[in-house]
């Protein structure tokens, strides 16, 4: 019996022994959960958080990369607006004849098509940037014809074929932001207002309803009366107002920042199609305003369109609208380059604060496992001491006798 305790004890000693030089060499205190287990999993947790945080700070650069490349195309947008205006400023004085305000035109229509090769733009992945959810074709859908005064086919109409979708990258702990501008808010140039022609005083929703104006979705109850209707839009967080047409009596909507509406009635609802705003059928959005209704306000190409034709005609008082327009389709994208330039330095802050984080999140996960390596070799050295002396004992004590070898 003393014979098995020593040899349990002397082999206890010996397989700690073993850990430590183990521990030691993978400077670890812990190798099996059971060393630590609280240990183990608060480690477990903050290596996870570092992994998020390098994920993030790619995330931020790739974000950075697809704004810095919307960025620069939108300020090449904005160079060819300015000399467009330049030329409208001259083509209104009024002292130009009109073979001078032809040619003039002519230099419009070359930047009208350098501006819409800069909307179609794509990245260098292939996809379109201006183009929302659907990055795989041209975001606006080229109309052409002729234009009075000229000779050829020219631009005259845009169809924006996006969606309004906003791609989010999550730079950190549930914080998104976005990473693309969506063609049909950034290439708008005035406030677009609906005018409904249907008498909506008498109106009432026949059941729960959710209606869908940019995006978001506005939930109507059965009973709700236009002013209702009214109430909920103008209170949800989309940059539309409603009111009633105080002549006809019937709905309007109009936006509050230069962007073109996106109108749906959701599932098995009817109110905006009701109340004379969209139309039933498989159009959809923003091609199903009701033929009815009358519409006002126009993108940034609408502007450029109708002054470049104002000039074929040698319409002095065309132009000299035009340069409203311009001034306004200016202002939208000096509006949209400004968003881009404070979401990056959003992204910078955010980048500055995880490069700071990361060293000391590395330093908790170190005081949770890391092995205190002069504390491991004194262990270590009482271990090897007291295992020699235990060695040396044992071989005193259990000296081996005539009975040993008779057995």
């Amino acid at each position: 019996m003393s014979h098995m305790d020593a040899q349990y004890h002397m082999m206890l000693r010996e397989w700690k022994m073993n850990q430590m030089q183990n521990k030691m060499g993978s400077q670890t205190k812990i190798k099996e959960l059971s060393d630590d287990p609280l240990a183990a999993s608060h480690s477990t947790r903050l290596k996870s958080y570092m992994y998020r945080m390098e994920q993030y700070k790619e995330n931020i650069g790739h974000i950075q990369g697809n704004l810095a490349y919307s960025e620069s195309r939108l300020t090449n947008f904005l160079e060819v607006l300015q000399r467009i205006r330049e030329l409208s400023v001259q083509g209104a004085h009024g002292i130009y004849k009109e073979q001078d305000m032809q040619a003039m035109a002519v230099e419009v229509n070359e930047l009208l098509e350098q501006l819409v090769s800069l909307a179609n733009s794509r990245n260098g992945l292939g996809n379109t940037i201006f183009s929302g959810f659907e990055s795989h074709m041209e975001p606006f859908l080229v109309m052409r014809g002729r234009v009075e005064n000229s000779e050829g086919d020219f631009i005259t109409a845009l169809h924006y074929r996006g969606d309004i979708g906003k791609n989010m990258g999550e730079i950190s702990e549930n914080t998104y932001v976005e990473m693309n501008l969506p063609g049909n808010r950034v290439f708008w140039a005035e406030n677009q207002h609906i005018y409904a022609n249907v008498d909506a005083t008498g109106y009432q929703v026949q059941e729960d309803s959710v209606i869908r104006i940019d995006g978001v979705a506005i939930q109507l109850n059965a009973g709700d009366n236009i002013h209702a209707i009214i109430h909920k839009i103008n209170e949800s967080p989309v940059a539309v107002r409603a009111k009633l047409d105080p002549v006809k009596d019937s709905l309007v909507l109009e936006t509050t920042t230069p962007h073109e509406l996106w109108l749906e009635d959701v599932d098995a609802s009817s109110v905006l199609q009701d109340l004379g705003i969209i139309q039933s059928g498989k159009n959809t959005p923003p091609y199903n305003i009701a033929s009815s209704a009358d519409v006002f306000g126009g993108s940034i190409f609408d502007m450029v369109i109708s002054l470049r034709d104002s000039l074929y005609k040698g319409d002095h008082e065309g132009v000299n609208a035009g340069i409203g327009g311009m001034d306004l389709s200016i202002e939208s994208i000096t509006t949209s380059l400004a968003e881009i330039g404070a979401l990056d330095t959003r992204l910078q802050v955010t980048a500055h604060r995880l490069d700071f984080e990361t060293p000391e999140i590395q330093k908790l996960d170190s005081q949770e496992v890391d092995l205190d390596l002069a504390q491991a070799i004194t262990e270590l050295k009482m271990l090897e001491y007291t295992h020699q002396a235990a060695l040396a004992t044992s071989a005193r004590i259990l000296r081996p006798t005539l009975l040993d070898f008779l057995r």
